[in-house]
């Protein structure tokens, strides 16, 4: 007898990637598409939701071209958090969405902390309210946006849109919900928070990943080629789920995630909240994920290769590997930064430079100042007791043996890696095998985790970066005033 397949979606910055799960043979198929990222203006980061349903479309479409299709069992949903898609009342998307490192609304950050400056919000949400908080982006849309905010009829993530337009009922997922601080952390609505947005009833019901909210449109299911009424899942946020995809199941397991942001996971049998990083629920019960994510990682990366012109980052990386660590000093702030700053007014620096650095000197230093940031993010964790005791590295700029390499020097810890790590899309085709039944329990996802080898740290270079990295924090708070002077230029 055939066994089931499930489908797993994931709905990036940079690209839309899917993954069929044979629940017995593991992964059978995978498909992915680009998204463009839109910064219109200075600090913004915005994406077309009519790109997300394009691509996902073609995704599924291969998907099914490559497997028998028949044994779809379920489809599920990841993606950035927390995104922002408004959504009219046929749930047609009104504008772009607003993607979680977008910096736009810095003065309305500050008003909703003035106005919940009465209330607990670290202990009841987790999180500080920062530039990633969906009440101070709800409030700019009021102000700035006022047509598109009276349209607006819901407001829902990134991957919980999508999978409405596949034709589930409007819902947010439980961890898009506690990071948008608009929720506690039990999925209650905050509703200081919610007033401080002027959101009303705008916002759906919270769902749980691994719970089933509807079936798949006869229309798409007819158009990608799966079976009509394929049950549609809740999956969950991105970074959890690339932590939960790479095996992070015990406390002290932690995970460098190279996407286009960087994000920092540790498991935690306890929820930990601190003003300087997040917190979400672990899919396992009883275990939490205190987290931190970097505004830029990858996409500062593929900025500097498009500005120097590298057509081939292999052999760039071969370049840079021969240059001498932190000749240049590079603070990643080129989106502002999440954390552990929680500043958007910050911008990005390269230090240090002389007429003998050549192309292959910055694109080193822009590798090592997103390391930076993570050592930085990992000494906040473990500054609260927070265990970190097995370190994994995954996403796409994992891929480059020299920036692992890099991390592992600068956080001085080996690295686990693995073979064909499919990231949060794996976590989401396991949501949805759980939320049909199709596999017991969240613990099944060690069947589907291939590692690899093991990144160990070059003990050489530990004196440079040691002497390296406090100066690099020196050079942080030294520059943040002319930063938030070029933030605020003249009339």
């Amino acid at each position: 007898m055939s066994s089931a397949i499930t489908i797993g979606l994931d709905i990036g910055t940079t690209g839309v990637k899917g993954v069929a799960l044979d629940v017995e043979r593991g992964l059978v198929a995978e498909a992915a598409r680009g998204n463009a990222l839109g910064s219109p203006r200075p600090g913004w980061a915005e994406a077309d939701p009519a790109q997300w349903e394009a691509n996902v479309a073609d995704v599924l479409a291969e998907l099914a071209a490559k497997i028998d299709a028949a044994r779809v069992v379920g489809i599920a949903t990841t993606g950035m958090v927390p995104a922002v898609v408004c959504l009219d009342e046929a749930g047609r998307p009104l504008r772009n969405a607003i993607l979680q490192n977008d910096a736009r609304a810095v003065g309305e950050v500050a008003e909703v902390r003035e106005l919940l400056r009465d209330t607990d919000v670290l202990a009841r949400t987790g999180s500080p309210v920062t530039q990633q908080s969906v009440a101070p982006t709800a409030r700019w849309l009021r102000t700035h946006e006022a047509d598109v905010w009276e349209r607006t009829a819901t407001v829902l993530g990134s991957y919980d849109a999508v999978l409405t337009w596949l034709g589930a009922r409007p819902h947010v997922e439980l961890n898009w919900a506690i990071e948008s601080g608009l929720f506690d952390l039990s999925g209650e609505r905050f509703a200081p928070a919610v007033a401080a947005g002027g959101l009303g009833d705008r916002l759906p019901p919270v769902e749980a990943g691994g719970t089933v909210v509807g079936e798949l449109l006869p229309t798409i299911a007819d158009r990608v080629g799966l079976p009509r009424g394929v049950p549609l899942a809740v999956g969950g946020a991105d970074h959890v789920l690339s932590a939960y995809g790479a095996g992070l199941t015990e406390p002290g397991d932690w995970l460098v995630k190279l996407g286009g942001a960087g994000d920092i996971l540790a498991v935690s049998a306890e929820p930990v909240a601190d003003d300087r990083f997040y917190l979400d629920r672990h899919p396992i019960d009883g275990l939490w994920l205190p987290n931190g994510c970097m505004a830029t990682s990858g996409s500062l990366v593929r900025w500097v290769q498009s500005l120097l012109g590298v057509d081939d980052l292999r052999a760039m990386d071969a370049e840079a590997a021969d240059r001498a660590p932190a000749s240049i000093l590079c603070l990643p702030y080129f989106l502002g930064e999440k954390t552990p700053l929680n500043d958007p007014l910050l911008r990005g620096v390269f230090a240090g430079l002389h007429l003998g650095h050549d192309r292959a000197d910055l694109y080193r230093s822009a590798l090592e100042g997103v390391a930076f940031g993570f050592r930085h993010n990992a000494e906040v964790l473990a500054s609260r007791g927070i265990t970190l005791t097995s370190a994994t590295v995954t996403n796409g700029g994992s891929t480059s043996p020299l920036w692992k390499q890099i991390h592992a020097d600068i956080l001085q810890t080996p690295l686990r890696t693995l073979k064909s790590h499919p990231g949060a899309s794996l976590g989401a085709a396991v949501s949805a095998a759980i939320a049909t039944t199709t596999l017991p329990t969240w613990t099944a996802i060690t069947h589907y985790i291939q590692e690899g080898p093991t990144i160990h740290p070059n003990p050489s270079l530990t004196p440079q970066y040691d002497h390296t990295y406090p100066l690099w924090q020196s050079l942080s708070t030294t520059t943040t005033p002319t930063m938030h002077a070029l933030s605020h230029p003249p009339d």
